[in-house]
């Protein structure tokens, strides 16, 4: 298939597709007209002001997910998983180093045993992300998850700052899964956590336990999940119901263990440290969209993603909330080892033995999180490449394989260049920033799905949507910050609280939504999504500052990409679909008004 141009490639911003298998030139790279020549790019450089308007107010048509950029990668997936295959995913991808690491680190210095009141809290939060990534994944099947969700609904602008967070999301959540399997391979090996790992003096403090172990933890990962995705499915189906087996043994063992004293100081820092483990515990619920991923090879949709996700993430809850119990039964906060707390937990109270059994069945769980993971990012990245905001060499499927070899690997080896420096510390804060973020855009898009549809919506009510949306924000930002500077007193959330919930009322009672989901919706719309945001933003106010100005170096980094690359990419390649179309429509005879199939109309395409 070539857009805007022929076969050959000829032509401006086409999508070539090679049948010699995963290239490796300046066409693969950056094959718009805008990278032709030098004098083309000074061209486009002079025109990003009009190009970034088109691109701040252009949304893509579901149908152009589903068909024109699906097909970019030549032959559809198998439709072939169940309900129950991904549940196991779900519970493959998530349970790993957040409850065998963060439970230990977050206890003993943030929150004490009321852990596990941090452990509902992020779990509430997780599980109305749920609600909103289930009916995209319903209504749109397709591998780009939540950065095709927001393309629909908010444009490609701020998928794009979605993206580039997905992207930072997955790197450092393998990373700080990879870090936190060789703590629990020495404690396997009658090692301290840290003995395997290289201390650099001349290096900073959070940057000088280098960690060679993670580094081939992670590129054999990566030869497995490039060899065979369906091996890297049954893989995790076999290990997880191993590491159920596990987790239940902690659970029974860990309570003959149990001392109801090391509960009576419950609440040791208070309500801010309950909330403050909360936005860091998040971490242990991240893995769950890379399952929405698998929409697009899910045999019924409507039934199984629902059931899989939801199934899974209320599994995950019950299963970390009764660990957090139990580790806090057996030994006093205070006594818990930060980085591997359960292995160090049973050697305190005489079960020595016992940690052979807890360290393999954390490699285990943390092994499948980084399979799983690995098959999710390359479909994240393989999706944005399609669109062109990625280099496109970046999609290409290898034709022996049949995996997205490029994509797997570039996003792997960022990972563990990551993960051979950086303390698990640093990352799970900065990992919970990106992914409360594009959590909080996904249920925005949710809200202006069910409320707006382009040549529908009257513009008063587009208006009232757009006021509630803001207000609902600038609500939820304003509880969130007076967490955040630590403001005495109730009368501020008096006043933000009431707020928000009437912004959420005005929504509810004055903007008629204009959209029914066809197969399966979030219920009690617009209450659970901005209910979504607001959880989502409060967390955020409570991560340190240190974390924000990286994820805003981060932010920066991906705009001056955008306005250099990415925007001119994606606007040749969205103008030459238009054509594409336009022209089709034409030599089909097509005469009835109605614009064809990805073509530019009313601001969409």
């Amino acid at each position: 298939m070539a857009v805007g141009g022929d076969a050959n490639g000829g032509g401006g911003g086409g999508v070539r597709q090679r049948q010699r298998g995963c290239s490796c030139t300046k066409a693969d790279f950056f094959p718009e007209e805008s990278f032709s020549s030098w004098s083309a790019y000074g061209r486009a450089l002079r025109s990003t002001g009009s190009r970034l308007a088109d691109r701040l107010t252009s949304r893509s048509l579901e149908s152009t997910e589903l068909h024109e950029v699906r097909a970019r990668s030549g032959a559809d997936m198998k439709r072939d998983l169940t309900w129950w295959d991904l549940a196991w995913f779900g519970v493959g991808a998530v349970i790993g180093a957040g409850i065998f690491v963060l439970t230990g680190q977050e206890a003993r210095e943030d929150v004490g045993p009321a852990v596990v009141i941090s452990y509902v809290v992020s779990g509430v939060s997780a599980m109305l992300s749920v609600f909103c990534y289930t009916e995209f994944a319903v209504e749109i099947p397709v591998a780009g998850g939540s950065f095709a969700y927001l393309r629909v609904e908010l444009g490609d602008f701020m998928a794009f700052v979605a993206a580039g967070n997905i992207l930072l999301e997955y790197c450092i959540g393998g990373a700080a899964v990879a870090r936190a399997w060789t703590s629990y391979f020495a404690t396997l090996l009658n090692h301290q956590p840290s003995d395997f790992r290289i201390h650099a003096s001349g290096l900073d403090a959070n940057y000088s336990e280098l960690d060679p172990i993670a580094v081939v933890v992670i590129a054999l990962v990566c030869i497995f999940a490039v060899v065979s995705t369906k091996g890297t499915s049954r893989f995790n189906y076999v290990l997880s119901i191993v590491h159920i087996a596990v987790i239940i043994f902690i659970i029974v063992a860990g309570l003959t263990k149990a001392d109801a004293a090391n509960m009576r100081d419950f609440m040791p820092f208070g309500v801010r440290g309950i909330f403050s483990a909360s936005a860091v515990l998040f971490f242990a619920y991240i893995g769950f969209d890379a399952v929405s991923t698998m929409a697009e090879e899910t045999k019924n949709p409507a039934r199984d993603i629902p059931i899989g996700l939801v199934g899974a993430m209320t599994l995950t809850t019950a299963l970390y909330c009764v660990l957090a119990v139990t580790l806090c039964l057996m030994q006093p906060y205070s006594s818990i080892d930060a980085d591997a707390p359960f292995s160090v937990a049973f050697s305190a109270r005489g079960m020595d033995w016992a940690k052979y059994i807890v360290a393999f069945g954390a490699l285990k769980g943390m092994t499948t999180v980084l399979l799983v993971s690995a098959v999710g990012q390359a479909r994240y990245l393989t999706h944005i490449a399609r669109t062109h905001m990625m280099p496109p060499w970046l999609a290409q499927v290898h034709p022996r394989t049949g995996t997205p070899v490029n994509a797997t690997v570039v996003m792997l080896v960022a990972t563990a260049i990551i993960a051979f420096f950086t303390d698990l510390n640093i990352l799970s804060n900065l990992l919970s920033i990106s992914t409360l973020f594009i959590f909080m855009l996904v249920a925005v898009a949710l809200l202006v799905r069910r409320y707006y549809v382009a040549g529908e919506t009257t513009v008063v009510n587009r208006n009232k949507l757009a006021a509630c949306i803001v207000a609902i924000l600038a609500t939820s930002v304003a509880t969130a910050t007076c967490w955040g500077v630590n403001v005495n007193g109730w009368v501020p959330y008096a006043v933000t609280v009431p707020a928000w919930f009437v912004s959420t009322v005005c929504l509810w009672a004055f903007v008629p939504q204009a959209r029914a989901p066809k197969l399966w919706g979030v219920p009690l719309v617009p209450w659970l999504p901005s209910a979504s945001i607001a959880i989502n933003v409060f967390l955020l106010g409570s991560i340190d500052t240190k974390s924000f100005m990286r994820f805003g170096y981060w932010t920066a980094a991906l705009l001056v990409y955008y306005l250099f690359v990415g925007l001119h990419a994606s606007y040749d390649t969205a103008k030459a679909l238009a054509a594409e179309s336009a022209i089709a429509k034409v030599e089909d005879g097509d005469g009835d008004g109605k614009p064809a199939r990805g073509a530019v109309h009313n601001g969409e395409y």
